[in-house]
């Protein structure tokens, strides 16, 4: 009885949120090779032309792009490297070109790259997020993701044989290739979708973190990190009469600190008004993950590192975490090529599962005529 219960359930669920649930991890599949088609997309302009004895200031920088791009904001956030001969990356934002990665040469100040690809990924993410029909879409998407994650428990249960013998061994795990088409496609959805499931737990879980603001902060407190910024207040404001610190200099503080992590990246959607520079410095900085990363907070007078407390490190720390299991980058590239190959077969999901209630349907509708 509970089993048919679960099944029936496992049935119109899917068929009221498949198609959502099929849309969103398309879109997400096709995030998580974003930053490798960035760098592709990059080509030539991730590196100079010349690598020369100096570089020319964050600011100065900054003040080219205002000059080319005067209708843009300030960017988002600078990319630094390590290696002298890549570029550096600003990302920026207009309401009419909307988001565009800069490729910039730090010795001369020469623009390399104006390119429009993270702008794709914005608008995939966003209907990833919410099919770009705003609050209305969030709730969509999120209703689903719950309605996937009931789908997986329900569906982990009615894959269960009932006894382990070597019969129901085979058919819980292999699929049989020369078998009926309606065998097939059973098979596609009841041993891929077991196969997948802990990577699609993490997925779905790690998703509704990131949706919901509430269970984000309980998962940060969680792990013993804070999510608020009232650190903040007990940092002086902005002088504009005292000598700032430069934030090249912290720059090459944070990779004399971290000679083994090749980029850095720094806040500076605010680098005018605000009286500390925010960094992280990672193996990998990512669109919304950064792998193996260490957070850093200088005081913008001083030059010094600001004592952040504990708890907003962890907070970072575990921000970062979730992001990273979301985003695949969680192991490098084994992470991501799990959660792509992952992402396809759950995309795959709705659609045998349709068929499936289809061939029943029909069996049925035979019957009931005869």
């Amino acid at each position: 009885m509970v089993k048919q219960f679960l099944s029936w359930l496992h049935l119109w669920l899917g068929l009221i949120a498949g198609l959502v649930i099929l849309f969103v991890s398309l879109t997400g599949t096709i995030i998580v090779y974003s930053d490798e088609i960035m760098d592709l997309s990059a080509g030539k302009a991730r590196f100079v032309k010349e690598v020369k004895k100096d570089r020319l200031p964050v600011e100065e920088l900054m003040k080219i792009l205002k000059k080319e791009f005067p209708e843009r904001r300030n960017p988002g956030y600078m990319v630094a490297y390590n290696n002298p001969q890549r570029s550096v990356r600003f990302n920026t934002f207009s309401k009419s070109e909307g988001l565009r990665m800069v490729y910039v040469d730090p010795y001369s100040g020469e623009i390399l790259k104006d390119d429009a690809t993270i702008y794709f990924f914005y608008i995939t993410a966003h209907l990833h997020h919410s099919l770009l029909l705003g609050k209305t879409g969030k709730w969509i998407v999120d209703i689903s993701a719950i309605i996937f994650l009931i789908e997986l428990i329900t569906g982990l249960v009615i894959w269960w044989p009932a006894k382990w013998t070597r019969k129901n061994r085979e058919a819980a795990f292999l699929i049989k290739r020369r078998s009926s088409r309606k065998r097939l496609n059973y098979d596609l959805h009841n041993v891929l979708g077991f196969y997948v499931s802990g990577i699609s737990l993490v997925l779905v879980i790690t998703g509704l973190i990131i949706a919901f603001p509430s269970l984000s902060g309980l998962t940060v407190r969680t792990f013993g990190g804070s999510p608020s910024d009232e650190w903040e207040k007990s940092i002086p404001s902005l002088n504009k009469e005292k000598l700032r610190h430069g934030i090249d200099e912290a720059i090459v503080d944070a990779f004399d600190r971290f000679p083994d992590k090749p980029e850095i990246q720094v806040a500076t959607y605010r680098i005018d008004k605000a009286a500390w520079y925010q960094m992280r410095v990672a193996d990998r900085i990512g669109l919304k993950s950064a792998r193996n990363v260490s957070f850093l907070v200088y005081d913008s007078y001083g030059g010094k590192i600001l004592d952040v407390p504990g708890k907003i490190v962890r907070g970072e720390d575990v921000e970062n975490m979730y992001w990273s299991l979301h985003m695949g980058t969680w192991m490098g590239p084994l992470g991501k090529l799990i959660t792509f190959l992952g992402g396809l077969i759950v995309s795959s999901l709705p659609v045998t599962g349709i068929y499936i209630w289809w061939g029943k349907r029909r069996k049925n509708r035979k019957i009931i005529f005869e």
